[in-house]
């Protein structure tokens, strides 16, 4: 089953629709299991922002126990899409839940919260968590927590194409996500020998995530696993790029988590759960969170039903 293709941003008139390439392919490193996890791996690893501006990381975790327990961030939001199993979580703001597979978790962390992210019953959960950072001038905004359900998402749908809008538009879908600096969200599934042409602002970096099955992404085969990176379009002032997904033959659906969004441009210091723009800043920040600026630990008990 082939599909044109013709979800995202509508270009206006004489808006030019440039094609995408894939920049590099990378492969999701495994890390295995730790104090907090059954099992983890990096897919987008820290350290070299400048090529995934304004993507920090993003992280994939197994775990059943003991989970993240009460920790802080600021400086940043972070998205935790549900894969597998139920995730409990809790918040300094007084937020507690549960969210279960294809739910999506969006928080703002800006000037300071403290949260946890267990796995309910201790049971167990497989998260996705992304990293987004934040302009200098919203590093500090007010925290904010979103619980995301499966069921509230936009969906834009072709011939073969299920796309579920968690922040953004496409297609004319819109996600219910309230985000600081505009991305674009999407869980994309694909029948096999299917093709679709996903639409993107010229000036953002993109990245799809094959979380299942096998796609070709711009003419670049990407397996389970392996995330396809694809950069702004070199002199694009404006406009609108295509990025070009197919499926091969195969029993069941490929799916795959694809965000873009434009690149903040500015320094990048991280100091563990904190993300600001200088080294004075995290100092602030640890020193903020010390003495009590966060606010207190919370005592939230573990949730028992659901």
């Amino acid at each position: 089953m082939t599909s044109p293709g013709s979800g995202g941003p509508m270009p206006g008139v004489g808006d030019p629709i440039t094609t995408r390439t894939v920049d590099r392919i990378e492969r999701r490193l495994v890390a295995g299991p730790d104090t907090q996890v059954d099992n983890k791996a990096l897919v987008i690893a820290p350290g070299d922002f400048r090529r995934t501006d304004p993507f920090l990381l993003m992280a994939e975790d197994w775990f059943s126990q003991s989970g993240f327990d009460w920790h802080p961030h600021r400086g940043l939001e972070t998205v935790t899409v549900v894969l597998g199993g139920v995730l409990e979580h809790g918040d300094s703001l007084g937020n507690a839940g549960a969210l279960e597979e294809g739910d999506t978790q969006w928080m703002t962390a800006g000037h300071g919260i403290i949260h946890r992210e267990l796995a309910f019953r201790n049971e167990y959960v497989h998260t996705l968590q992304l990293w987004l950072n934040l302009p200098a001038t919203k590093k500090l905004v007010d925290t904010h927590y979103q619980d995301l359900y499966a069921k509230t998402y936009a969906t834009y749908a072709e011939p073969g194409v299920t796309v579920k809008v968690v922040s953004g538009e496409t297609g004319g879908a819109r996600g219910p996500a309230q985000n600081q600096h505009p991305v674009l969200g999407l869980l994309i599934t694909l029948d096999p020998e299917t093709d679709y042409t996903q639409l993107i602002a010229a000036h953002d970096r993109a990245f799809a995530y094959v979380v299942t099955g096998e796609v070709t992404v711009c003419g670049r085969r990407t397996a389970e696993g392996e995330t396809a990176w694809s950069d702004p379009v070199a002199g694009a002032n404006g406009g609108v790029s295509a990025l070009r997904l197919t499926t091969g033959r195969s029993d069941v659906p490929s799916k795959v988590m694809l965000f873009a969004g434009e690149p903040i441009r500015e320094p990048v210091v991280a100091g563990g759960p904190f993300v600001m723009n200088s080294e004075a800043e995290i100092y602030q920040a640890y020193r903020d969170y010390e003495h009590g600026k966060f606010g207190p630990v919370p005592r939230l008990g573990r949730l028992q039903a659901r």
